[in-house]
């Protein structure tokens, strides 16, 4: 046994747990029949292949389980987990999440890389589309900064798109963020994102997976891990989502699994509004600032969050749809021509306001504002406004 093992305190039943999760055939809700069937996960291996092919499972099963094959499988992912300082914990573990053990399918065990207290802190799952506009980036950014800086840990998959600007808003506001990944713990995807999951960690974070170490970004793999990110929260936030954006089955995870779902309304005429908008025409909570969110908590879980909240998330400037006001003329007036779904190209202000201000006034206007992060600057002279 591994240093892994005797680190938890249901190390007796952990190899037995893992051994389920990685034999063939055999997904989480059959390999719980079978251990309340044996009374027991240890009962299961001491079961002989008649008794195992008895218990309905598939043969390519029983043979795994009883010929010990994996038991040995089981014992080698603990020594690799041990050897990457990751840890392994099932569903018997003190630090299981309870919040997931409620859902129809937990995972037997997931693996984890950073804090596994972390797992059972109450949080807010983030998600959306993989190539959201400057507006969805921005607003999930802000919103996870804001949630972040109450005390709610934010939880997301690491893909691109809204998933990362959600782990890099916690971040910004030191905050804890949980990425739930569809490989094993040890595989980075997108690459592009090995910064991001280093800063995770850095900052007292997690990277969980039900998956296997090594495991690769099999397109499969994304759906099946998605129940565990609404089944790990409170509830779920959903910032932009097309159509048949697999955002719709985090959510749909969330309504089955009875939690509270959050969505951040976009502009109607771009697909990424239609996921959001439409959850919210079907009864998903409005969300345009941090409170919108924290409001609809349970009361415990506020009382237990509120000696969190310092100055400076006091401080902090809230995410919202609307612009601020106290704002000089020229720059509230430069503002007023900007969106938050479309950038909007220096030369068209610089015509638009040619009968109001000089260019050099435009110039400065537009770096007091993004200086302000009342907007930001893309690539070619492009402007956006920020929430």
């Amino acid at each position: 046994m591994t240093a892994i093992v005797a680190a938890s305190p249901s190390a007796t039943h952990l190899l037995e747990w893992l051994a389920l999760s990685l034999t063939p055939g055999l997904g989480p809700t059959k390999a719980r029949k079978l251990v309340e069937r044996f009374r027991g996960p240890e009962a299961v291996f001491r079961a002989s292949l008649t008794e195992l092919e008895g218990a309905g499972i598939q043969a390519v099963s029983a043979q795994a389980i009883a010929t010990g094959k994996s038991a040995e499988l089981a014992r080698e992912e603990l020594a690799k987990a041990a050897s990457l300082q990751a840890m392994v914990i099932s569903m018997e573990d003190p630090a299981y999440p309870q919040r997931l053990k409620e859902i129809y399918d937990p995972p037997l065990a997931l693996y984890v890389r950073g804090s596994v207290d972390l797992l059972c802190q109450p949080g807010i799952a983030m998600v959306g589309t993989r190539h959201p506009t400057p507006y969805g980036s921005g607003m999930a950014e802000r919103l996870a900064c804001d949630l972040a800086n109450q005390g709610l840990v934010i939880i997301s998959g690491m893909a691109r798109g809204v998933d990362t600007a959600s782990h890099r808003g916690a971040i910004s506001a030191k905050g804890k963020t949980i990425a739930v990944f569809g490989t094993g713990v040890d595989v980075i995807y997108p690459k592009e994102n090995s910064r991001l999951a280093e800063q995770i960690l850095a900052l007292g974070g997690a990277i969980i997976s039900e998956f296997r170490l090594a495991t690769f970004a099999a397109p499969q793999n994304f759906p099946i891990r998605n129940r565990i990110l609404s089944g790990m929260s409170l509830g779920v936030l959903v910032v932009e989502a097309g159509e048949y954006s697999g955002t719709r089955i985090t959510a749909r995870c969330a309504l089955e699994q009875n939690r509270d779902v959050f969505a951040v309304p976009g502009n109607v005429t771009n697909k990424n509004s239609w996921g959001p908008n439409t959850l919210i025409k079907q009864g998903a909570k409005l969300v345009a600032t941090w409170e919108d969110v924290w409001e609809d908590l349970p009361p415990e879980v506020k009382l237990a969050l509120t000696p969190k909240m310092g100055g400076e998330s006091q401080g902090h400037t809230t995410s919202s749809l609307f612009p601020d006001d106290g704002l000089p003329p020229h720059e509230k007036r430069i503002l007023s021509l900007l969106k938050a779904d479309e950038s909007t190209h220096i030369d068209e202000l610089v015509e638009k306001l040619e009968a109001e201000m000089s260019s050099s006034e435009i110039f400065a206007a537009l770096f007091e504002l993004e200086l302000a992060g009342k907007l930001r600057q893309m690539p070619g002279k492009n402007f956006v406004k920020s929430f």
